[in-house]
Protein backbone atom coordinates (compact mmCIF):
# COMPACT_ATOMS: atom_id res chain seq x y z
CA UNK A 1 0.00 0.00 0.00
CA UNK A 2 0.91 3.55 -1.29
CA UNK A 3 1.37 6.08 1.48
CA UNK A 4 -0.88 8.03 -1.11
CA UNK A 5 -3.76 5.66 -0.71
CA UNK A 6 -4.82 7.11 2.17
CA UNK A 7 -7.84 9.39 1.61
CA UNK A 8 -7.37 13.05 3.39
CA UNK A 9 -9.48 13.55 6.89
CA UNK A 10 -12.36 15.85 6.98
CA UNK A 11 -10.73 18.00 9.20
CA UNK A 12 -7.10 17.97 11.41
CA UNK A 13 -4.47 15.50 10.52
CA UNK A 14 -3.72 12.05 9.91
CA UNK A 15 -0.70 10.87 11.87
CA UNK A 16 0.85 7.59 11.04
CA UNK A 17 4.52 6.64 12.73
CA UNK A 18 6.51 4.82 9.98
CA UNK A 19 9.75 4.43 11.64
CA UNK A 20 10.85 5.21 15.67
CA UNK A 21 14.33 4.71 16.95
CA UNK A 22 16.18 6.27 19.93
CA UNK A 23 16.14 9.56 18.86
CA UNK A 24 14.83 9.62 15.69
CA UNK A 25 11.21 9.55 14.87
CA UNK A 26 9.80 8.89 11.15
CA UNK A 27 5.81 10.04 10.44
CA UNK A 28 3.83 10.47 7.29
CA UNK A 29 1.19 13.58 8.18
CA UNK A 30 -1.73 14.27 6.05
CA UNK A 31 -3.65 17.21 6.47
CA UNK A 32 -7.47 18.51 5.87
CA UNK A 33 -7.78 22.06 4.77
CA UNK A 34 -9.28 22.38 8.17
CA UNK A 35 -6.70 22.40 10.53
CA UNK A 36 -7.00 23.62 14.43
CA UNK A 37 -5.50 27.09 14.75
CA UNK A 38 -2.25 25.15 17.36
CA UNK A 39 1.00 26.90 17.93
CA UNK A 40 3.77 24.21 18.26
CA UNK A 41 6.49 24.15 20.08
CA UNK A 42 8.53 20.42 20.52
CA UNK A 43 11.32 19.49 22.24
CA UNK A 44 12.99 17.88 19.05
CA UNK A 45 14.01 19.14 16.33
CA UNK A 46 11.72 18.53 13.04
CA UNK A 47 12.54 17.96 9.41
CA UNK A 48 9.35 18.02 7.64
CA UNK A 49 9.04 17.78 3.78
CA UNK A 50 5.95 18.41 1.63
CA UNK A 51 5.67 15.18 -0.35
CA UNK A 52 2.05 16.36 -2.12
CA UNK A 53 -0.12 19.72 -1.90
CA UNK A 54 1.17 23.25 -0.20
CA UNK A 55 1.48 25.00 3.18
CA UNK A 56 2.04 28.09 4.51
CA UNK A 57 3.40 28.23 7.62
CA UNK A 58 4.45 31.08 10.61
CA UNK A 59 7.67 30.50 12.28
CA UNK A 60 8.28 32.69 14.79
CA UNK A 61 7.43 35.67 12.66
CA UNK A 62 8.12 34.73 9.61
CA UNK A 63 5.37 33.12 7.02
CA UNK A 64 7.13 30.23 4.97
CA UNK A 65 5.22 28.57 2.14
CA UNK A 66 6.08 25.26 1.43
CA UNK A 67 5.27 23.42 -2.13
CA UNK A 68 5.72 19.74 -3.23
CA UNK A 69 8.95 18.88 -2.88
CA UNK A 70 10.42 21.56 -0.53
CA UNK A 71 11.23 21.08 3.17
CA UNK A 72 12.23 23.14 6.26
CA UNK A 73 14.32 22.39 9.04
CA UNK A 74 12.42 23.85 12.48
CA UNK A 75 14.84 23.43 15.79
CA UNK A 76 13.11 22.54 19.12
CA UNK A 77 11.84 25.07 21.15
CA UNK A 78 10.92 27.12 18.15
CA UNK A 79 7.58 28.12 18.14
CA UNK A 80 5.47 27.41 14.79
CA UNK A 81 1.98 26.84 13.14
CA UNK A 82 0.29 26.05 10.31
CA UNK A 83 -1.87 29.10 8.87
CA UNK A 84 -3.50 27.37 5.82
CA UNK A 85 -2.82 23.96 3.91
CA UNK A 86 -4.21 22.10 0.75
CA UNK A 87 -6.57 19.71 1.83
CA UNK A 88 -4.40 16.30 1.33
CA UNK A 89 -1.24 18.08 1.75
CA UNK A 90 1.30 15.11 3.03
CA UNK A 91 4.16 15.64 4.90
CA UNK A 92 6.90 13.51 5.70
CA UNK A 93 8.09 14.21 9.51
CA UNK A 94 11.58 13.75 11.21
CA UNK A 95 11.70 14.55 14.11
CA UNK A 96 15.45 14.32 16.27
CA UNK A 97 16.17 13.97 19.68
CA UNK A 98 19.68 15.50 20.45
CA UNK A 99 21.00 12.82 22.49
CA UNK A 100 23.38 15.60 24.61
CA UNK A 101 21.00 17.95 25.00
CA UNK A 102 18.59 15.73 26.83
CA UNK A 103 21.97 13.69 28.73
CA UNK A 104 21.57 16.55 31.67
CA UNK A 105 18.06 15.38 32.54
CA UNK A 106 18.53 11.83 32.77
Amino acid sequence: MSIFDKPAPKCGEIHDILCKLDNVEIAHIISSSMLPDMEYCQNMDEFVMILEGEALMKIENQEIRLKKGEYIFIKAFVKHRILNCKNGTHWLAVYIKSQSRYALYH
